[in-house]
């Protein structure tokens, strides 16, 4: 049976495609608009002591991307998940709980949340796996968004499934916050992101980590109802781990989804948002 190909469903509700020429036949290159707000400083008056008021900037992500993949390359697309944990990283660099921070992202894709993550981190190690070009992608698009990285940015190969490397291994040593967007589409790259996770949580320092899923439902017969099996199979086994740490102690949140958007996409109902920090014990 031939693989199947996918497309993100974020072009069913905007067009954010351009006629400017990728570097990859194939490719598209996309623009994405999101409102970058002025820092949270002390309110400002003016000389008649009325308030003011600095209005947001109109930025935008230009990405090159595929429109279609096999489901093995989808980190070669953009997906819904990646807009939530921008606008996430926007409402905490905003409030200064970024600053200072080293931040890896797990499966970057293309790496439009990495570099959201570079306005307002000290450095930014944007990872995923070694296959497709993807990493090619993720350093000319960070060529592209040259002007919203802040931080330091680095772009390494992280395989859930292979061991680290001692650049990477000293680059984790140094990792305050974990983020990842939609990372699982299947049973196996699910338990790999899992135990990837774990190892991560359990080295020093703590750790906090932000992780975006959406919800896919199909249809079974064994169920007869719709189920979303990736994201049931990875609660079930982050239930299994988030107990069995020799080193740590973590606290597992679902977050509300109640900060301001900033992106411009559908927020849809099957959006979630994970929180899971460690502490050493």
């Amino acid at each position: 049976m031939p693989e199947l190909t996918v497309t993100s469903e974020i072009y069913e509700e905007y067009d954010y495609r351009t006629k400017i020429t990728p570097s990859t036949e194939g490719n598209v290159i996309s623009e994405f608009p999101f409102i970058l707000p002025k820092s949270r400083n002390k309110p400002k008056f003016d000389e008649d002591d009325d308030l003011d008021e600095e209005r947001p900037e109109k930025e935008v992500i230009k990405i090159e991307h595929s429109s279609k993949t096999k489901i093995a390359l989808v980190g070669l697309q953009v997906w819904r998940g990646a807009f939530l944990l921008g606008d996430l990283l926007i409402h905490l660099g905003l409030s200064g709980r970024l600053a200072g921070k080293t931040i890896l992202e797990l499966g970057a894709g293309t790496g439009l949340t990495s570099f959201v993550a570079a306005l307002y981190a000290k450095k930014v190690i944007c990872t995923d796996i070694d296959i497709g070009g993807i990493l090619d992608l993720i350093k000319l698009n960070a060529k592209y968004n040259a002007k919203l990285i802040k931080s330091q940015f680095k772009v390494l190969p992280l395989d859930f499934t292979a061991t680290w490397s001692p650049q990477l291994t000293d680059e984790i040593n140094e990792t305050d916050i974990i983020i990842a967007a939609d990372v699982i589409y299947d049973d196996d790259v699910t338990a790999a992101f899992v135990t990837t996770i774990q190892k991560l949580l359990n080295t020093k320092p703590p750790k906090t980590l932000y992780v975006v899923l959406e919800k896919r439902y199909v249809f079974t017969i064994e169920h007869m109802d719709s189920v979303a099996p990736c994201y049931e199979t990875f609660l079930t086994l982050l239930d299994k781990v988030k107990g069995d740490n020799a080193h740590s102690v973590w606290t597992v949140q679902q977050l509300p989804l109640d900060f301001p958007k900033y992106f411009t996409y559908d927020r849809v109902k099957e959006l979630v948002l994970w929180k899971i920090s460690s502490q050493p014990t």
